[in-house]
Formats: structure tokens, sequence, C-alpha cells
């Protein structure tokens, strides 16, 4: 804790504190390995995938996200969109009636989209991209050959309750009282079988389990960034290199960005507007 941090009372619980400033110093501090571990040598399938809950009812601006990746079937990438119906399906058919259950338990779409893309990137691999995020042209096939995990970190500041540029965060020794580190789940790019990606399958699922007869649970601590950052911090905490497991991808946003407005984000379909509260499906596109 800084100078600045002890003048304040810390927002954060002793847990969540030391799981921001675990992934402060790895974030701040990560360098390529000298090699790459041999369970991670074998490339990443060049598909890319989305989640819709409707796709009867996609919004077009969204729509407009999604086909902006479609350019990169030129560099021979293919894709695939699954709604509810298709995403459940697949997780019945490739995990098994638990999963399928725990797929069930989630209460919003933005949970569903969360725990589609942990199990579909268990299974077969792939890159996971969330349907409002735009693709802005740069090459992303340097993520494909190796199968570690690459993943984005964020940064955010309770004070101004924004989020902090990650040019402003990523700097070695940059740290304040406020801020919270965590990674973000889009994107989600990863070899079949990753132990990140099954503990935090596991960890969702046994979360979805456990609240199924209390209040509906917190999104981001159940199935969002925060289990994720949670499971990152039990696969990897005590390793010498953590930087074998995964890639930290710095400057992401030069690759793609989450498009601010977009018409859903105004209704009961932006989860932070329906955050632990019953969801209705019958929204206006």
């Amino acid at each position: 804790m800084n100078t600045e941090q002890s003048h304040k009372e810390d927002p954060l619980t002793k847990k969540e504190r030391n799981r921001s400033n675990f992934v402060r110093e790895f974030v701040q501090s990560y360098n390529e390995p000298d090699y790459i571990l041999k369970i991670y040598e074998a490339e990443i399938p060049k598909l890319i995938v989305h989640f819709w809950d409707d796709l009867t009812q996609l919004p077009q601006d969204v729509n407009e996200c999604i086909e902006s990746w479609k350019i990169l079937e030129q560099s021979g990438f293919d894709f695939q969109i699954f709604d509810e119906d298709s995403a459940r399906e697949f997780i019945k058919t490739h995990l098994g009636y638990r999963f399928e259950n725990a797929f069930n338990l989630c209460y919003h779409p933005s949970m569903k989209s969360d725990y589609f893309r942990y199990s579909y990137i268990f299974v077969m691999g792939g890159f996971y991209i969330d349907a409002d995020d735009v693709y802005h042209g740069t090459s992303i096939d340097h993520f494909f050959a190796d199968g570690r995990l690459k993943l984005q970190p964020f940064c955010y500041d309770i004070e101004s309750d924004q989020m902090v540029s990650s040019s402003d965060f990523v700097p070695l020794g940059a740290d304040k009282w406020s801020w919270i580190f965590y990674f973000n789940t889009t994107p989600l790019i990863a070899s079949r079988n990753h132990p990140i990606v099954g503990r935090v399958l596991l960890n969702a699922t046994e979360a979805l389990e456990k609240n199924q007869k209390e209040e509906l649970p917190e999104v981001q601590a159940t199935t969002g960034p925060g289990i994720l950052t949670e499971s990152i911090l039990e696969v990897i905490a005590k390793e010498e290199h953590p930087e074998e497991t995964m890639l930290i991808l710095h400057d992401w946003e030069k690759i793609s960005t989450s498009k601010w407005p977009l018409s859903y984000r105004n209704d009961k379909r932006n989860w932070r507007l329906s955050n632990q509260q019953a969801y209705q499906t019958s929204q206006q596109t």
C-alpha cells in the first residue's frame, strides 16, 4: 500500500487488494519468456467466435461491430456466432449436464456470454471476442502462433468512476489508492484445455451452483472479470515465470475497442443496468 493510500480507507477487501496488486505487478513487469513451454507449442485455431443471446433481435449497430472482423477471412480466419440455444447445445454436447445447468443459471445474457466463452475456448481453443468490439485492422496472426492464454489488462479508478488508460497504468510503478487492476474477459485467446480457462470454467460453475438458492449473484464476481482474475491468481501466483502461461496484451486498444455508445446499452440488455435483477428477454432493438 503506497503513502497516498495509507491516508485513505481502502475501498477493497484485503483479498481484493492482494489480487489487484498481483495483477499490477505482473502487468507492469511483464517480459516475453525466452522460450515457449512444450504444452503451449501448438498453434491456436484461427477461429473467431461471437455470442449474442437472441440473433433474431441482433441490433444493427452491434452487427456492424461483428462485421468489422470479417475482413480477416482474407487471412484464413473462420467465424462462428452462437445464440443462447446453440451455446447451450454446445455446452451440453461437449461438457455435459452439470455445465449445461450452470449455463441455465446465468440470469443475464452477459453472464451467458461469459460462461459460453470459457466453455468454448476450453473445449475447442480459438479467439472469443465480444459482439460489441470493433476491429481496427491491425494484424492478429501472431497471437495464434502459440497456445498461451492472451488477455487484456484493465484498470478501473473508483474515485473517478472511469477506466484508466493503459498508457497510464502499464508503466512500472504506476499506481493510485483508488485503482483496481484486473483482466478483461474479451478477447479470450487460448489453445484448447488451457489450465487457466479450465479453472475459471470450474470456478464459475461452482459460483453459480452455490448461489442458485440465494439472491441473484453479482455478474462480475460470478462469471466476469472478477472470477477470471481470481482464477488466474490461483493458477499462476506461485509460478516463477507466469509469462510462460499467458501473454499480456498491453496495447489491445490498437487492435480493437468496445464501441460506445450502442443502442442496447440503454436498456436491460446492459448488465450494468440489470446486475442482480431478474432479466426480461423481450427487449426493443
